[in-house]
């Protein structure tokens, strides 16, 4: 089997739309795919609607949390998206994303960069709005040469010169509410250092005595010695060890299954998930 468990879509800040997401994911030859877009789960049905025969999709979402000062991501996995206190928490970050993006465009428009708020929020269209869809904007102005080149310290890149903070989640809140809704959490690309600070592994320690479910070990911004780390530390842990390709379409270079979860990681997840059910086509 091969598993892919951290994809994005349109619904947030990926380029396939999730009917276009479970079809690439059969191309690509996975037998499992979850759809974890950014504190939402706006295009879980479509992708179930979609989904083609045999490719088993697991629902999710990507958490946006902070923790001294530190952003980082919470990939939550089968839980009830009705539960009405994790509901609320997603909605209110989505609530901040529009005001956030609109404060970055006017940041970089001082900095001397002609991108509108317009063409902005175009380019998301009915998804949430993020960075992704700003750097996108800077690309198609001429001003860098790709999307990773927007998160630097010169623009929009934590603490960047066009930087504006969002409402995020602490940690601990957003894993009592994963549990309370029947998922399971795992700690996303968590020592990827050239996302920005990382933090410490004692933080790492404490959220697994917290209950966290896993780390994401194997992933593109992790290198082989992070990697290896990661699977060690969480053997220290007693903590699941993922791999995904976190795929966002055309906007980044990785594409689906360069990364994968072992089938008996999977399994466990699976059988830890009680808020919602993974579905075969």
């Amino acid at each position: 089997m091969r598993i892919d468990l951290h994809t994005h879509s349109t619904a947030s800040d990926g380029t396939d739309s999730p009917a276009e997401l479970v079809r690439h994911a059969v191309a690509a030859g996975l037998d499992v795919v979850a759809l974890t877009d950014h504190d939402t789960v706006g295009g879980h049905a479509e992708a179930r609607r979609a989904l083609p025969a045999g490719l088993t999709l697991v629902p999710g979402a990507e958490l946006s949390c902070r923790l001294d000062g530190v952003s980082l991501h919470m990939l939550a996995y089968l839980f009830d998206p009705a539960e009405p206190e994790l509901a609320r928490e997603r909605e209110l970050v989505r609530d901040d994303r529009v005001p956030r993006a609109r404060a970055m465009v006017a940041e970089l428009r001082e900095l001397g960069v002609p991108v509108t708020w317009e063409r902005v929020a175009e380019i998301a269209g009915d998804g949430s709005v993020g960075r992704p869809h700003i750097a996108s904007a800077m690309v198609e102005a001429g001003v860098i040469a790709t999307v990773s080149d927007a998160f630097t310290e010169e623009w929009i890149a934590n603490d960047g010169r066009a930087y504006v903070p969002k409402h995020e989640l602490d940690p601990f809140d957003a894993l009592r509410l994963i549990k309370g809704a029947g998922g399971v959490a795992v700690f996303a690309h968590p020592l990827a250092a050239k996302r920005g600070q990382t933090v410490p592994e004692s933080a790492i320690a404490r959220l697994a005595a917290a209950g966290l479910d896993g780390v994401e070990a194997d992933h593109a911004d992790h290198d082989p010695a992070t990697r290896a780390r990661l699977h060690g530390l969480a053997a220290e842990l007693g903590l699941l060890a993922t791999g995904s390709s976190d795929y966002h379409g055309d906007r980044k270079a990785v594409r689906l299954g360069d990364f994968t979860t072992h089938p008996d990681v999977y399994a466990e997840i699976a059988a830890r998930g009680s808020g919602a059910r993974p579905v075969t086509g």
